[in-house]
């Protein structure tokens, strides 16, 4: 059981620490985001892949520890909560404090992470905003109304006002 009780802990401190990594680069991509960096942006998105892919196998294994813990307590292990099982180490104060302090981080870390991707999809949303603002802007621009001017058989030329016929001006 000791070893059990070591190997969940080292698994919760890994995961700890992944989630600190995972906490950096979100914070890192608040600033990217507000600095419109798409290079950027796309290169810290593949490291959050690559932690998010370490964090799946350290949860993989966290799960197969927790499964041995249950068996070896005859309980089950969809209700055992990490809670419970610090409250079951009264007769090892060492590992019991060991496991809540880990347990304690590792909240702590997720409920920033949560936090900090809440402030990025947001900033994310308000970005999206201002390029579909821009888009109509260039759409309405495009879409001015047409003048009266008519050719010579009385017909409307349907000739708008303020836009050239053309693309860019190429000469600057």
């Amino acid at each position: 059981m000791a070893s059990l009780m070591e190997n969940l802990i080292e698994v919760l401190g890994q995961e700890s620490e992944e989630y600190e990594g995972l906490l950096a680069l979100s914070q890192k991509k608040m600033r990217i985001i507000a600095g419109a960096n798409l290079e950027d942006l796309q290169k810290i998105t593949d490291d959050e892949q690559e932690v998010v892919s370490r964090l799946n196998r350290l949860e993989k294994r966290r799960i197969e520890v927790a499964a041995d813990i249950a068996n070896v307590l005859n309980k089950d292990v969809e209700t055992m909560k990490l809670t419970n099982l610090i409250e079951m180490l009264s007769a090892r104060p060492a590992e019991q404090a060991a496991l809540a302090a880990v347990h304690d981080r590792l909240k702590s870390v997720v409920r920033e992470v949560q936090r900090t991707n809440e402030q990025n999809r947001e900033l994310l949303e308000e970005a999206l905003e201002l390029v579909n603002f821009e888009m109509n802007m260039l759409q309405a621009y495009k879409a001015a109304p047409e003048t009266a001017n008519y050719t010579r058989s009385a017909y409307n030329s349907g000739a708008q006002m303020g836009v050239d016929s053309g693309g860019f001006d190429a000469k600057q």
